[in-house]
């Protein structure tokens, strides 16, 4: 016996007068409406209705719990209401994780104009550079810059993410411009260290062999350091355009060996589950799909 089906039947059947009318309501045949009634009963232990051929009378039982049981039942349906509201209008608190250079840059007028289209959506940013666990700790929305591989969340695709070896003027000037990656050994290395290399590109071929020849010219798990540092004629980095795109615009880097450009990675936006996806994740992906353009704006 469903108790909640049972408990709504015996309700209906005394807001309506009739198993007749109960079963009209409840789109079901009347012997049901009867059989879920003798099951509550038999459950309960206790006679809810005193029954004639033309009409029904409750018991002191009966009335008692015809009472709570209407209360139980509106609780139900609005909280199934709530729930449903949340999934048709974005509202409730959104945790997001996203790179810390990207979201400092980049992500503040996006939450502003996201936020006004969906006031409802309180957000929760946290920034890190690392590989957070969406599902372990409890984010809604995680955006992911790299080669993502196949795996059990969902990932949409957001915009292309560029790498551009970069300079100072003055650093080149000083070392030398390579012209070809082998040109590369030799010259100081600003490294991310979170940053994958694939050895099939020449430009990860020169990381690759400074990590192994133990060279660490300068580390940070931040690339606007590595970009300032950069800008300062510390060395060559390599970095998304998101970062260094405004100092090569303006002169302060200048671009090194673009013909040897790695391929370009990608913004994620990565969530866990696309069945009975929550109103407020459907519309934060929604709204960042396409808003920064393609190519993107700091490109």
């Amino acid at each position: 016996m469903d108790r909640i089906d049972a408990m709504r039947a015996f309700v209906t059947v005394v807001n309506a007068g009739t198993f007749t009318r109960a079963a009209d309501r409840l789109e079901m045949s009347p012997q049901l409406v009867s059989k879920y009634v003798s099951q509550l009963e038999q459950h309960l232990g206790v006679r809810l209705l005193n029954r004639t051929t033309r009409k029904i009378h409750l018991t002191e039982a009966g009335t008692s719990y015809h009472q709570q049981a209407q209360q139980v039942l509106n609780d139900i349906d609005d909280m199934e209401s709530q729930i449903g509201d949340l999934q048709t209008q974005a509202q409730g608190l959104l945790r997001i994780s996203a790179p810390v250079s990207f979201a400092i840059r980049h992500m503040t007028p996006f939450l502003n104009e996201f936020q006004k289209a969906h006031p409802g959506v309180g957000i929760d940013l946290q920034l890190n550079d690392r590989k957070v666990d969406v599902v372990e700790e409890g984010f809604d929305v995680v955006l992911r810059i790299g080669h993502l591989k196949s795996s059990s969340l969902i990932a949409k695709r957001i915009a292309p993410v560029r790498l551009l070896l970069c300079a100072s003027p003055a650093y080149l000037k000083q070392h030398g411009t390579p012209q070809h990656p082998e040109d590369l050994r030799g010259h100081r290395h600003l490294r991310y260290s979170y940053m994958e290399l694939d050895t099939s590109q020449p430009v990860y071929r020169w990381l690759q062999s400074n990590r192994q020849d133990g060279i660490s010219h300068m580390i940070s798990n931040n690339g606007d350091v590595l970009i300032e540092a950069a800008i300062a004629g510390a060395g060559i980095a390599l970095q998304p355009t998101f970062i260094s795109g405004s100092a090569i615009k303006e002169g302060k880097l200048q671009v090194v060996l673009p013909e040897y450009e790695p391929e370009p990675m990608g913004l994620y936006a990565v969530y866990a589950h696309r069945q009975l996806l929550a109103s407020k994740v459907r519309s934060f992906v929604d709204f960042i799909d396409g808003y920064f353009g393609a190519p993107p704006y700091w490109d």
